[in-house]
């Protein structure tokens, strides 16, 4: 048993720099694609646009489909392995970005990368296997501020290796910080606790839903799981715009917008241990509705903004309840499914967290072009307080039903 308790502490913290190492990674390409594709030939503004959409959306929408087909596979072969596909086909697909020279080859290496995509979800499925079920939330808290800090410091670094170096280098630099993240799942990681599921014994999609205790609360989570990524992307578009109109004599916009959109991640380095830990105590439920709630008083508040400090302090303020949102979905996704069905559910979880990506930005573009940049707020709002409605809802009736059984 002290073998065991001893290998999941160090697993927690392998995954934990693995993560990290795989959030910086990814989070350092992306704010300078657009950069990368006028580089590549492509400079007229309606051109860029509709490029930069599709080569940033194409990885999530082939991720989404993906996604449980890996699920599966983890369950079957064991997460480890999944682990080190990932971070190993990410690091050589973005290798490859770095010597590109049209835009198409570009975008079939984007969609590519979406193949080998999921290492910090098979990641947090692996600490969810391994850690003792009463201290979970706690553990995929501690994961989730890995990659947290990863995205924080992720675009910091690519803009000094782009300014010093060139858009280039970004993207060796990244593919090295993937291969980090392998050789640290090759020689720290172990694979242990986990139930392999043989494949003849392998349940079908209609059959993984029939042994869910409440199904309908593990859909509506799926779509809570969208909802918070949607939340996060909704906004990105129009930050930038939207503070150049709250401040419009304002000489450095990009550092202030940066500084912006980077402050939720500083907040939800403090909150997401500490509330994973009390969600494990009084039940992530809670902190997840709680959560929500705040959410949408926050997204309200933003509507009445007048300057890019109250912006600031308010999504300061987002992070602290952004922190706990996904660790206390994957903490009720584990407590709901069996052991059988574990990297499948998170699998589907995964879908609809890619989907989340590219609805966000689609919706927050969408909304600003039709009634303008403060009605974003208003939407997302909205967004989140439906799910958070229909969340309670299926939780509710899940206990009721579970009371008459």
């Amino acid at each position: 048993m002290r073998n065991i308790m001893e290998s999941w502490k160090i697993n927690l913290i392998s995954i934990w720099f693995g993560c990290f190492f795989t959030g910086m990674a990814i989070s350092q390409i992306l704010p300078f694609l657009p950069l990368y594709i006028e580089q590549l030939g492509v400079t007229t503004h309606s051109a860029l646009t509709l490029w930069s959409g599709l080569t940033f959306s194409v990885t999530f929408m082939v991720s989404a489909v993906v996604s449980p087909v890996w699920g599966s596979l983890a369950d079957r072969k064991g997460r480890k392995l999944m682990l080190l596909r990932a971070s190993f086909g990410m690091g050589a697909v973005i290798l490859l970005q770095a010597f590109v020279t049209s835009v198409w080859q570009l975008f079939l290496l984007r969609a590519l990368m979406g193949l080998t995509s999921g290492y910090i979800p098979n990641a947090m499925a692996l600490v969810a296997a391994q850690v003792p079920r009463e201290r979970s939330g706690w553990a995929l808290s501690i994961v989730a501020t890995a990659q947290i800090s990863g995205v924080i410091a992720g675009p910091m670094l690519g803009g000094v290796l782009a300014d010093w170096v060139g858009l280039r280098a970004v993207f060796l630099v990244t593919s090295a910080l993937l291969l980090v993240s392998f050789l640290v799942t090759l020689f720290l990681i172990k694979d242990t606790g986990n139930k392999r599921v043989k494949k003849c014994d392998e349940l079908s999609g209609k059959a993984v839903f029939k042994s869910l205790s409440n199904p309908a609360l593990v859909v509506s989570l799926f779509f809570t799981t969208l909802v918070i990524q949607l939340c996060n992307g909704s906004v990105g578009p129009i930050l930038t715009l939207f503070v150049r109109q709250l401040d419009p004599g304002v000489h450095n916009l990009a550092f202030i917008s940066g500084f912006i959109a980077a402050v939720p991640g500083i907040s939800a380095l403090f909150s997401a241990p500490r509330l994973g830990k009390l969600g494990d105590r009084i039940g992530a439920e809670r902190i997840l509705l709680a959560t929500l709630f705040t959410s949408v008083v926050l997204f309200l508040a933003m509507y009445f903004v007048t300057s890019a400090m109250q912006l600031g302090v308010l999504r300061f303020l987002l992070g602290f309840a952004d922190g706990a949102m996904l660790p206390a979905v994957q903490t009720l996704l584990l407590r709901y499914s069996s052991d059988q069905v574990t990297g499948r559910i998170f699998g589907y979880n995964q879908s609809f967290m890619y989907l989340g990506n590219v609805a966000g930005p689609l919706m927050g573009g969408g909304i600003s072009a039709i009634m303008g940049f403060r009605w974003v707020f208003v939407g997302t709002a909205i967004v989140v307080l439906v799910n958070t409605l229909q969340l309670m809802r299926f939780y509710r009736k899940g206990k009721t039903s579970h009371r008459v059984a």
